[in-house]
């Protein structure tokens, strides 16, 4: 296909094809003479256009119409027919049959050309965008994920201190950004959101600073178990917070130290999945009882993960995406809290690690994530077709570790790491009402 037929503009072909030859953001805006915000621009735009939610994605198309060729691979129209996955039709004219031996040759070829495009993009990618440990979003090795305008999600009042890796809960119209990892380390700061005026306090302290940590509502208790203390040290301690009283207590210790674990509560217990025991990512699966004060181990998580996350619906808990030192995880498992099996089912379109979830009505909504991936859409699943839809995200790229809660028809994003500490406070506009005056 000829570049004037392309989908996308001169400018987005060629950031295409340096992506293509592995180059960084850094290393396409040095050649384009652009900033490494613009590289991030067209990006956005060129995965908006071809309708793919990664750069090898994006790559595999570009091989497909011929506008990237690779030495020793040269595809020709018909053989370029071979299916890749997410091509948006509108874009594509189709050709004639296509034989059985051209396809087969196709094949071969765009496997090539993607292991030749894959295995040395990823590590460059990993090496930008991970920190030395998988417990700390530093040292800083890149430039902010990109703000994007968006028509359903709404700014507001910012966090008093930014930090990531906190545990968030909603209860009682109030939002609870707990624990989480600060400019200056680790803190146990509780910091109180009121939806209805928009405006922020502070909450009694948490004994126990800790960070990689999540929160779970029981009653008029916050749960919050194990932690990150710091790089090697973590707790078992459960330490459960009274918003009436602005007041910590002591509840069961896990059976051993975890942090960067997934949270959801169903009939009045709280499941903790996977997480990081100080060495390693664990399939651990912990249900916690608060009228017999104890923890019990259920049937392990079908993959050891950590920095995924949970949500419940009508009794049935879903995983979603995760990380473990190397890769994000796109897989997504249904865990039956009742009959105590899980079940695999339809993936995400894009790995996730470090995301939030969020449950409203019978909808479940994924937000942020990014260690190796550059995502530009979050994504919601329906339970009643195993189906995932992609929506509209204000960060473009990394956008890690944040803390996500529901309350009403929003889901609120709070904090985390986009190529820095995040104080950022922002709603999604999930369901809208429209109230209809009665008529005579």
């Amino acid at each position: 296909m000829a570049d004037a037929e392309a989908p996308i503009s001169e400018r987005e072909i060629e950031v295409l094809r340096l992506v293509a030859t592995g180059a960084t953001n850094q290393e396409i805006a040095r050649e384009l003479i652009i900033s490494v915000n613009t590289v991030k621009v067209h990006l956005r735009n060129i995965f908006e256009k071809l309708g793919v939610q990664s750069r090898t994605e994006a790559t595999l198309y570009a091989i497909r119409q011929g506008w990237v060729v690779l030495d020793g691979v040269e595809l020709t129209s018909a053989e370029s027919t071979a299916e890749l996955p997410i091509v948006p039709t509108a874009a594509v004219t189709r050709p004639g049959p296509v034989a059985g031996w051209q396809r087969a040759y196709a094949l071969a070829a765009l496997l090539l050309a993607a292991a030749l495009l894959v295995l040395p993009t990823l590590p460059r990618e990993a090496q930008g965008a991970t920190s030395t440990s998988p417990i700390s979003d530093r040292p800083a090795e890149g430039s902010a994920s990109l703000q994007a305008a968006t028509s359903r999600w709404t700014v507001l009042a910012d966090l008093p201190a930014p930090r990531t890796r906190l545990a968030l809960a909603a209860h009682d119209e109030m939002l609870y950004a707990i624990g989480g990892d600060r400019q200056a380390g680790v803190t146990g700061a509780v910091e109180i959101y009121s939806i209805e005026n928009n405006s922020w306090s502070s909450g009694a302290p948490k004994p126990i600073p800790v960070a990689n940590v999540g929160a779970a509502v029981l009653g008029d208790r916050i749960y919050v178990p194990g932690g990150c203390i710091g790089l090697t040290d973590l707790t078992a301690q459960m330490e459960v917070y009274s918003p009436a009283d602005d007041a910590w207590s002591q509840a069961a210790e896990l059976p051993f130290p975890l942090c960067a674990y997934a949270l959801a509560t169903v009939a009045d217990k709280i499941y903790l999945f996977g997480g990081w025991d100080g060495e390693r990512f664990v399939d651990v699966v912990l249900a916690y009882d608060p009228r017999t004060d104890t923890w019990t181990r259920k049937k392990s998580v079908p993959a050891p993960r950590g920095f995924a996350a949970a949500a419940s619906i009508e009794g049935t808990v879903y995983l979603i995406g995760g990380y473990d030192g190397v890769q994000e995880f796109a897989d997504v498992f249904a865990y039956d809290a009742a009959r105590d099996i899980w079940s695999e089912q339809a993936p995400m379109s894009a790995g996730r690690g470090g995301l939030g979830a969020a449950v409203i009505g019978n909808k479940l909504y994924a937000i942020g994530g990014g260690w190796q991936n550059y995502l530009v859409t979050n994504e919601r699943y329906d339970p009643s077709s195993d189906t995932w839809t992609a929506f509209e995200s204000p960060v473009l790229g990394e956008w890690r570790n944040l803390g996500v809660a529901s309350w009403g028809n929003q889901v609120y994003a709070v904090g985390g790491w986009n190529g820095d500490l995040s104080g950022a406070n922002q709603a999604y506009q999930a369901i809208f009402r429209i109230i209809l005056p009665l008529a005579r």
